[in-house]
């Protein structure tokens, strides 16, 4: 079977459950991102937290190799190398975690009021952990192609654009 690049909705329509399933959630076969998004009784959305795997690597890394391409200069280069690589590498990232933003508020449209929704990036192998942990969290689970998501995601940033500009179309 083929892995599925999937964006999974956990709903829970009692803010009161989301915890114990989002904690269990970090630990899925190719989970890749996480979010929890909570909305009080009276329409109040607030993130509750997120989990990235591997956040910091490209920074580290970017640093890293810029460091070890700056032992050409001497040791001001290691240091000038590791500070250029380490800004490219934090850049990249940034750009990821606004894009996950974006993600995020098309999404809070289906977080019902008292409830909480999980939103996790996945490459499944299996719809089964997820499935599963769903069903241990009384949670009710939906698929999203993340290439269709994504999709979905620049859409409502053009019309947002264009909502702000007109003009500029």
């Amino acid at each position: 079977m083929s892995e599925q690049h999937n964006v999974v909705l956990l709903t829970f329509p009692d803010a009161a459950g989301w915890r114990p399933a989002f904690d269990e959630a970090q630990h899925l076969p190719g989970l890749r991102v996480a979010a929890a998004l909570e909305r009080s009784t009276d329409g109040l959305l607030e993130v509750r937290d997120t989990f990235t795997r591997g956040a910091g690597v490209a920074t580290v890394g970017s640093g890293l190799l810029g460091g070890l391409v700056g032992l050409l200069g001497g040791p001001v280069g290691v240091l000038l190398g590791f500070a250029a690589g380490a800004a490219l590498g934090n850049a990249a990232e940034e750009r990821l975690a606004s894009e996950a933003g974006a993600g995020l508020i098309v999404l809070s449209t289906r977080v019902p009021d008292g409830g909480a929704l999980i939103v996790l990036e996945v490459r499944e192998a299996s719809p089964g952990p997820a499935d599963e942990l769903a069903a241990r969290h009384a949670a009710t689970v939906e698929r999203i192609d993340a290439h269709a998501f994504t999709e979905q995601v620049r859409a409502a940033e053009e019309k947002a654009e264009h909502a702000k500009d007109p003009e500029e179309s």
